[in-house]
């Protein structure tokens, strides 16, 4: 045989082992043995990372239907602890998406160790409506959803474990629900919280108006003096209150009732803290504001008492 012969030979006989390397890799990457690895791999990725953000639905029985919520988790939230969990309100006119689309919170909250869940409120006040039976927002809050987010998610189902804080409608909701229910919660925030929503009426934007004597009454109701944060601060009550945190923008048409609210909070040497910086009633202003919002909230969340180390601090004298 000749040594060209020879070379073709070998030539043909490589190509003929290439094809059967081939056909023989294709045949292992569609075997069964090997999909399983595949998905077994990916589960397992999955399991170690959990979704950033989780919208959910569930029956409220207070409410009687179905109602939303958005959850915001940390990442790599599968590491088997216990979390926190921060209640986030909406304001009147908001919904559960507002908090996450309006303002840059899935940046700011990334690196906290809690879960952050923002209820779709509807236009409620977070209160049981003193003319709609069917509308108890309070309960659903207060009862519905926590029992909810702490059967659904790992949590740490006490108050230490628990703050709930909100903007406008919703900082006030944040507040009365504090007061209403201090076992639950170890720390309230509000910005541009709307204290004077269940006494003043008159006082209040006109679009307020009519919502406002849907859900408090007319004048002289019982359900505008048990949902009035002033006179819920003079009540009596067994539980610790939380921790109060307040911030407002001075030329927000809120300012007035949240110095109010901050000196009466100050003459019962209640622990809180007021801030009160530039900025208005808008969504630029509660994007910057929550940031030191969730970091005094991770300092609630911490070892120590946050009545015993965090000091009253007052940006603004009033």
């Amino acid at each position: 045989m000749s040594d060209r012969v020879l070379q073709c030979f070998c030539i043909a006989a490589s190509r003929i082992a290439m094809k059967k390397l081939i056909i023989f890799l294709v045949l292992l990457l569609l075997s069964p043995t090997t999909v399983l690895a595949q998905k077994s791999t990916s589960a397992g990725a999955a399991h170690q990372q959990c979704p950033l953000v989780q919208d959910g639905v569930f029956r409220s029985s207070s409410l009687g239907r179905d109602v939303h919520y958005r959850v915001l988790m940390p990442g790599g939230c599968d590491k088997g602890e216990r979390l926190p969990v921060l209640y986030l309100l909406h304001g009147i006119y908001g919904d559960y998406k507002n908090w996450d689309t309006k303002t840059r919170l899935e940046t700011y909250a990334k690196d906290l160790r809690m879960i952050i869940v923002m209820p779709d409120g509807d236009d409620s006040w977070y209160t049981n409506s003193a003319t709609v039976p069917a509308d108890k927002f309070e309960d659903y809050v207060a009862t519905d959803l926590i029992s909810e987010i702490d059967k659904k998610f790992k949590t740490i189902r006490d108050r230490h474990g628990r703050a709930i804080a909100g903007l406008s409608m919703g900082g006030y909701g944040a507040v009365k629900l504090a007061l209403k229910y201090p076992e639950l919660f170890v720390f309230s925030g509000s910005l541009s919280g709307a204290f004077n929503a269940a006494q003043n009426l008159d006082t209040l934007r006109p679009d307020f108006r009519a919502r406002l004597l849907e859900v408090f009454g007319s004048e002289g109701s019982r359900a505008r003096t048990e949902n009035d944060v002033f006179t819920l601060l003079n009540a009596p009550h067994t539980s610790p209150y939380p921790y109060f945190y307040l911030a407002c923008g001075s030329a927000d048409f809120f300012l007035d009732t949240n110095r109010a609210f901050a000196q009466q909070l100050s003459s019962k040497n209640l622990p809180y803290e007021y801030h009160e910086t530039p900025g208005g009633h808008t969504w630029e202003y509660w994007d910057s504001a929550v940031q030191p919002l969730l970091k005094a909230v991770d300092f609630a969340f911490g070892n120590h008492p946050v009545s015993l180390h965090m000091p009253v601090s007052k940006t603004a004298s009033h």
